[in-house]
């Protein structure tokens, strides 16, 4: 691997207001910057700035009312050259095939980063399952996979859970192609319930992988957990083991943020003495929204959605949805804050990144941080074709191993190049598929 100089180009362009982000551009001009620190060849370029193929198509199915309803769906593969592809399907009101080409992308470089054999892709259905039923939702689990049965499978493009979908809607999937394809094929997507083919740990994955980067951040910085206190974006599935894991090895967490679905916004909730994660799982649905008024009652102050990041800690974890770290709100970060761990893939945009990099905050890039996920799920996917799985703790310590792996890598690089750990996390990531490309023969 070359790399040209000893830094990356300073990310700039004009302040994007939220309603003119796009986190394809963003996330093509990051692998556009890390091209020309490699300096990777043109054909090389054009070949990984855009996914290989991607699919658009509609989802009919009929409501509970009886009336026809056509939902929108999408699936991309990004790159293949080191493996099948891998990515999550997200079920959200504003998905839009370039939020998934975007993340596509950035499953390319995550399961580079941690050098499982995998290539990336990513899919959605432009849907809110909060105001549709269990059937409604089977409906278009199955009728997703009606569409692209001929395109994924266990050796070729294996999808997997993600925003506002979960082990149950990957049962559906893997149930409705077995049914198309007439054998057994647990391998086809990763994420399913434990006893049809998941893996132990897998529900804990993304949320321990975060806490074991920040735990190796802690050490590069010499600071003990137990002496820290962090605010976290998000109460899903990421953001409550992250929680968790967090408060097992000594820090406090003092705010949580997340979506109100009956008011159409998010709230900030706090607790100066630690919130009880116990106590708010138990005033929280299935799609990690807390209720206002239980969590009144229980002695939590309810504050605007962005006073997650205004709070006087050491760890700031954004663990939701993309575009939160922004032009707007990157000042309001106080200056007590020393690390950011990207739970959430694509949190920081460009220029709120460049304002990041220049306080000198450390940053654990989100295709590193949060790939805890991806790295079981491959590991669902050997146990498959296996036929024989782990314990937890195994699953768990062989995360943990592939996790530090992965982070000591990509610091050990940033310390000798000088990079800030975005960047070195790129040029690590880039550099693999590129060789893996150019070694097939495609560029």
């Amino acid at each position: 691997m070359v790399v040209r100089g000893l830094s990356i180009k300073k990310y700039g362009g004009n302040e994007r207001d939220m309603k003119g982000y796009n986190p394809f551009e963003t996330a093509q001009t990051q692998f556009d910057n890390v091209a020309e620190v490699l300096d990777l060849d043109s054909g090389t370029r054009e070949l990984l700035r855009k996914p290989l193929r991607e699919y658009h198509f509609s989802i009919p199915i009929t409501m509970d009312d009886g009336s026809k309803k056509v939902f929108q769906g999408f699936r991309v593969l990004h790159n293949d050259a080191r493996g099948p592809g891998k990515g999550g399907i997200r079920f959200h009101p504003q998905e839009t095939i370039d939020t998934v080409r975007a993340l596509s992308l950035w499953m390319t470089w995550k399961t580079a980063v941690v050098d499982i054999p995998l290539g990336g892709g990513k899919g959605g259905v432009i849907c809110d399952p909060h105001n549709l039923s269990q059937r409604e939702q089977e409906q278009i689990c199955r009728g997703w996979v009606r569409q692209i049965a001929r395109s994924i499978g266990p050796v070729s493009d294996v999808p997997a859970p993600d925003v506002m979908t979960n082990s149950q809607h990957m049962i559906w999937m893997m149930d409705e192609y077995e049914a198309i394809h007439g054998a057994k094929y647990p391998g086809m997507i990763t994420g399913k319930p434990v006893g049809s083919g998941g893996s132990l740990g897998r529900t804990e994955a993304t949320g321990y992988g975060v806490i074991f980067t920040v735990r190796e951040a802690l050490k590069e910085l010499n600071i003990r957990p137990q002496d820290t206190v962090a605010s976290v974006q998000g109460f899903g599935n990421v953001s409550q083991y992250a929680i968790k894991l967090y408060n097992q090895y000594g820090g406090k967490v003092i705010a949580v943020s997340c979506w109100d679905q009956k008011d159409q916004k998010a709230y900030t909730y706090r607790k100066t003495e630690g919130i009880d994660l116990d106590e708010l799982l138990g005033i929280t649905d299935i799609f990690g929204t807390i209720d206002k008024n239980d969590a009144v009652d229980k002695g939590y102050e309810i504050l605007d959605a962005d006073a997650w990041i205004e709070q006087d800690v050491d760890i700031l974890i954004p663990a939701a949805l993309e575009n939160q770290i922004n032009a707007s709100n990157v000042d309001k970060i106080s200056s007590q804050v020393k690390i950011i761990a990207e739970g959430a893939n694509g949190p920081t945009t460009l220029e709120a990144d460049k304002v990041i990099q220049e306080r000198g905050i450390y940053m654990i890039p989100d295709f590193l941080c949060n790939a805890g996920g991806v790295t079981c799920s491959y590991f669902e996917q050997v146990q498959n074709n296996m036929n024989y799985y782990w314990e937890k703790d195994e699953v768990l310590g062989k995360l943990d191993i592939k996790m530090t792996a992965a982070f000591i890598a990509v610091s050990d690089l940033a310390v000798r190049k000088k990079l800030y750990m975005r960047d070195a996390a790129y040029v690590i990531a880039i550099d693999r598929v590129a060789q893996s490309c150019k070694s097939r023969g495609w560029c």
